[in-house]
């Protein structure tokens, strides 16, 4: 059975869920638009927002910012088995997952 405040509750996370989707494609919007006008600052607005709605959005679905975290490390090593472009040329994703396995010490 559902309390109303369950009820409540309930609507409340989905219209929170339904703003973080729009968020996010506020903030690709941002980001397009500054990758355009070349200002680094908005860039870097843009993607910290993108970083910071994909994590809220992650919660607000019931999925906790460890697990996340250890996803995000899980599909980085699949990228470098993969031999994924961006690692083949440039490295990038041995060189994120680096960053973020020395953060965790």
């Amino acid at each position: 059975m559902i309390t109303g405040g369950q009820e409540g509750g309930i609507a409340k996370n989905i219209k929170v869920i339904e703003w973080l989707k729009a968020d996010l494609l506020t903030s690709l919007s941002a980001l397009f638009k500054s990758m355009l006008r070349g200002s680094e600052e908005l860039i870097l607005d843009a993607l910290a927002s993108l970083v910071i709605t994909c994590y809220v959005l992650g919660r607000r679905l019931g999925i906790n910012f460890p697990r996340l975290d250890l996803k995000i490390e899980s599909k980085l090593r699949q990228g470098i088995d993969e031999n994924h472009e961006v690692e083949k040329w440039y490295g990038d994703i041995s060189n994120l997952l680096n960053y973020l396995v020395d953060k965790k010490r």
